[in-house]
């Protein structure tokens, strides 16, 4: 047996080594095909659940790393259709979703992952008792509200409507976290924002719960992105997320779980 007999036989071995787990990896392969960057596009008032939720996911998959980018709903659905790379999509409402989907961006079919409700976000101890929405219209009264393309404002506005409120903010916030700095700042005395922005910054706001906020609850659905560039690891988080262990944290946040689950 030659030398080089030797070599050509160990580099065809070598060869399909690498074929075989390039195959294992296509069809979501191991856990180990699970590692490397994940991007998700998650929306503004997933913050503090997902960088929570992408903690765990790093620890349950060594050599993994969980890269967000948050912000409102609608500005991530333009981004992805402009070609931004990302692997999941979170979005606050099944509108900024159909964006994507529309576009032939997504790889499935979305999943509804949770569920929120918006609440009136007012300085602790809520000094002007504000108790309902036709408390924001008294006079001098400023109020923060998304723009209506983001899915928190598209949200106010029907939960206004629903109250024949007829309502003029002080300022309209590209997404939630800029219309519950307005309050926490005290540029505005009120803002409309879920429920969970508001239990997440509890030791300065309080929540004022209304009824018509019922007409007004959004799903989140989540979804793989056609292109994403770690398919196996986007289809292994969004499980991690839509799992019990997910959803439990997800919860105790405040969001709520599905009707299916």
């Amino acid at each position: 047996m030659t030398a080089w007999w030797i070599r050509a036989t160990l580099a065809g071995v070598a060869a399909l080594s690498l074929a075989l787990t390039g195959c294992g990896g296509a069809d979501g392969g191991s856990s180990a095909d699970r590692g490397g960057t994940v991007t998700v596009f998650a929306a503004a008032s997933l913050t503090e659940t997902f960088t929570t939720l992408g903690r765990d996911y790093e620890a349950a998959h060594p050599g993994s790393r969980v890269v967000f980018n948050f912000a409102g709903s609608s500005a991530l659905a333009t981004q992805i259709t402009q070609g931004a790379p990302a692997d999941v999509f979170a979005a606050a409402s099944p509108a900024t979703m159909k964006t994507v989907t529309d576009a032939g961006d997504a790889a499935g079919t979305p999943a509804v992952l949770v569920r929120n409700q918006l609440v009136i976000a007012v300085p602790r101890g809520n000094p002007d008792r504000v108790a309902g929405l036709a408390d924001l219209v008294r006079p001098g009264a400023k109020v923060a509200l998304c723009a209506e393309q983001v899915p928190c404002g598209a949200a106010a506005r029907t939960a206004l409507a629903a109250a024949g409120v007829r309502l003029t903010p002080a300022t309209l916030e590209q997404d939630v976290k800029g219309a519950l700095a307005k309050v926490k700042l005290g540029e505005v005395d009120a803002a409309l924002v879920y429920r969970t922005d508001v239990r997440g910054a509890a030791a300065d706001l309080d929540a004022v719960e209304f009824p018509e906020s019922a007409r007004a609850v959004n799903d989140y659905p989540i979804v793989v992105l056609k292109h994403a560039g770690n398919p196996a690891g986007a289809r292994a988080f969004v499980d991690h997320v839509r799992s019990d262990a997910g959803l439990a944290v997800l919860t105790a946040a405040g969001f709520q779980a599905p009707p299916s689950r």
